[in-house]
């Protein structure tokens, strides 16, 4: 690590031989490692992403394959309905001898007793006719409150699967009560030739399809699967006492309404997948519940696997990134050790080697460091010359028109024996002149600069019979500064002829001056009508904007003067309210006014605003 003096900037400088091969190598490791993460997330989101894929098609063919088998149950109980109906009931009168819907039901039922609890008739009142097996009826039950009785009796045409729930109808000797899924239906019963309505009622074991439920809920993984019919309430649920109990809660009533599909949902501020699928002649809802948690249970070990081979690959490529940066950088350190010799006064030979690029460049350097001296110099002086030229010829559009207006006034003046006025008139004309020649410096003292500023005031009072007063506030610590000639004149001139000109004896002027930040501040405020905010925006930006009357000479002019010499932070601001009046600011830096600082700024010296001067400038220093 070393140091050079860099004698342009004037600051000790620290030099890094290893900068360019660190830079390449942390840029190579920087984007390798980028890669590998951005490579890394896509895999596991892919990864993760096919696992959810999976685990939902796997949830959709088990529901699938369980829906089937509660379909074929369910068709089973229809079956079992419609023999009892259509092979038993239809072809026997309830009067007949020998009870031929009796035996014909005990056949049925003893067929299928493994699905069956219960087969039983009621009329239209709702009394029961027959029942299997032959079981004694409860006194308390109204049948015809009941839900599987009063849903036949509303659509005569439908069977209707009720809710499970306890078969409460008949006395049971065991005294044991089974949990049930009624099928009810209305029928045409024979009664002494007569026909009339009747319900069937069809009571199945809820045990198979608790079965069917608990077979598909075995593994623990936080997926589980339950019954609801279309309305929402559970058929079977893992968790249906805790519910009953309030314990658990489920989103059963919003999932009824859902389609069948896949669907995304948050229940209790948990976030899972929902699949819905409908079992048929019943409406009931088969869902399966995927939690967020059962997607990520499986992987731990996929992330493992990708940190390990992202770590891995992040081993092999700083190795291989060491080799090429210092393969690169190497002939580029041994061209930067000699230019940065070059800079610092020494004037080496350039190092030309390494590949033809860098060669090339080298010799590019070589002859660009035989030139650079001479260019600069050329370019320094063309400059100058430019600014000066430039500044000198804004100066020359400054023309005092108002010293014709001047000359009829004091000839009026003399010709009406006003002696004093007249000789009044002429010295404050001589003193205009005098610092308005300036034996034709450009830069003065702001002290000079203000006596001018009150000599044309005098002259404009008295052309305008003191039909507006002028007040000077400025603050004498200000007075040996540099400032540009004639800047405050155009001022005055567009506070006159543009603000208090036309008013009759209530116009003032005021020009006030401080120093502040390190800068100087001149204002010119009037009282007058003031400006719109559209006039102000484009005041000092309108190059081609002709002034009423006046000089012809405008703030744009002065505003480019100011830039051109002391650069773009300084120059004019302007602020006006409509019949509020105007107040125009000048901003330049708070440079002291030597001969040696007027030289140099009239050479064409640019002050950048950054350094604060005092006594001798900085800008001599530079010279």
């Amino acid at each position: 690590m070393g140091e050079v003096k860099d004698k342009r900037w004037g600051y000790i400088r620290k030099l890094k031989p290893k900068e360019i091969q660190s830079t390449i190598m942390i840029a190579f490791s920087v984007i390798s490692i980028f890669i590998m993460l951005f490579l890394g997330i896509v895999l596991y989101f892919r990864i993760s992403a096919l696992t959810r894929q999976e685990t939902v098609q796997d949830t959709q063919k088990l529901m699938e394959q369980t829906r089937e088998n509660l379909e074929d149950y369910l068709v089973s109980m229809r079956q079992i309905s419609d023999a009892v109906y259509y092979n038993v009931i239809k072809e026997n009168d309830l009067s007949g001898l020998g009870n031929k819907i009796q035996s014909g039901m005990n056949l049925i039922y003893e067929a299928n007793r493994d699905n069956l609890r219960s087969i039983a008739i009621y009329n239209n009142y709702g009394s029961l006719m027959e029942a299997e097996p032959v079981a004694l009826q409860k006194e308390d039950p109204d049948v015809t409150k009941q839900d599987w009785y009063q849903k036949a009796m509303a659509k005569v045409e439908n069977m209707h699967f009720s809710t499970p729930h306890i078969q409460n109808l008949f006395d049971d000797a065991t005294q044991r009560y089974y949990w049930v899924i009624s099928l009810s239906r209305v029928v045409e019963l024979n009664d002494h030739g007569t026909s009339v309505k009747g319900v069937l009622l069809v009571d199945m074991d809820y045990s198979s399809i608790t079965r069917m439920m608990k077979q598909i809920n075995a593994p623990n993984n936080g997926q589980y699967y339950y019954l609801c019919d279309n309305t929402g309430k559970i058929i079977y649920h893992m968790q249906q006492m805790q519910i009953g109990n309030g314990f658990f809660h489920e989103n059963n009533q919003a999932v009824a309404k859902y389609k069948d599909g896949v669907h995304s949902e948050t229940f209790e501020g948990e976030s899972r997948e929902v699949v819905v699928d409908t079992v048929s002649y019943t409406g009931w809802k088969l869902v399966g519940v995927i939690p967020d948690s059962t997607f990520t249970h499986g992987m731990f070990n996929i992330r493992y696997f990708i940190v390990m081979l992202i770590l891995l690959m992040a081993m092999m490529l700083a190795v291989i990134n060491r080799v090429v940066s210092e393969r690169i950088s190497s002939p580029i350190l041994k061209l930067d050790d000699s230019v940065r010799g070059y800079e610092a006064g020494d004037k080496p030979e350039i190092y030309i080697g390494g590949p033809q690029e860098i060669r090339h460049l080298g010799c590019s350097i070589q002859r660009s460091y035989e030139q650079i001296d001479q260019l600069m110099r050329e370019i320094v002086l063309e400059q100058n010359e430019r600014r000066k030229s430039e500044l000198d010829a804004l100066q020359s559009q400054i023309n005092p028109h108002f010293l014709y207006n001047a000359l009829d006034s004091i000839t009026w003046m003399i010709e009406g024996e006003r002696n004093d006025d007249a000789v009044f008139m002429i010295s404050e004309l001589a003193k205009l002149f005098r610092i308005s020649l300036s034996k034709g410096r450009t830069v003065i003292s702001v002290k000079d600069e203000l006596q001018h500023a009150q000599s044309y005031m005098n002259i404009q009072k008295i052309r305008y019979k003191n039909t507006f007063s002028v007040r000077f506030d400025v603050d004498e610590s200000i007075d040996l500064y540099c400032t540009v000639k004639l800047i405050l004149q155009p001022l005055l001139e567009n506070a006159i002829n543009y603000g208090v000109g036309s008013m009759e004896d209530c116009g003032e002027i005021t020009v006030s001056g401080r120093e502040e930040n390190g800068n100087v501040i001149l204002s010119v405020k009037d009282n007058g009508m003031g400006m719109p905010e559209e006039e102000v925006e484009n005041l000092l930006t309108d190059h081609n904007r002709v002034p009423a009357h006046g000089s012809g000479v405008g703030l744009v002019n002065v505003n480019n003067r100011l830039q051109i010499l002391f650069g773009k932070g300084y120059g004019l601001t302007v602020e006006s309210e409509l019949d509020e009046g105007t107040t125009v600011s000048i901003c330049i830096p708070a440079l002291a006014f030597t001969e040696e600082n007027r030289k140099l700024l009239e050479k064409g010296y640019s002050f950048g605003g950054e350094n604060k001067l005092s006594g001798r400038s900085e800008i001599a220093q530079d010279e």
